[in-house]
């Protein structure tokens, strides 16, 4: 799989067939190409490295200043930052010759965005 890190514009909706239809990315936008959602291959929720952020270390109480324990309390909503990753098969038309592959797309809770992290096609 080739790795980017490339931001997309993605709609939601039904994806699937019949009874095993999930709301998903349904179509999604990179490079000028508009890519139509196939099927869902995976689904699953990633977090960022909490236990390396400040936050985690002012509650253990270690590498951070007593004064700095106080404050860091306040601010440790960073800490169950999530990304919600969606493994796709998409294709970019309807007909025979058209490209296909699989897509890793990637949505951040914290800002809202869509990335395109990995593709085989």
């Amino acid at each position: 799989m080739r790795r980017y890190d490339d931001p997309v514009e993605v709609r939601r909706g039904m994806v699937g067939q019949g009874d095993r239809q999930v709301e998903a990315p349904e179509q999604f936008l990179w490079r000028g190409t508009l890519w139509k959602v196939r099927e869902v291959v995976a689904h699953w929720v990633e977090t960022g490295p909490w236990w390396q952020s400040a936050g985690a270390r002012a509650v253990v109480g270690t590498d951070v200043a007593v004064e700095d324990r106080q404050r860091l309390s306040v601010l440790s909503g960073d800490l169950l930052a999530e990304r919600e990753m969606w493994r796709v098969e998409a294709g970019n038309g309807m007909t025979v010759n058209c490209s296909s592959g699989v897509f890793d797309l990637a949505f951040s809770w914290a800002d809202g965005n869509w990335q395109l992290l990995g593709c085989t096609d």
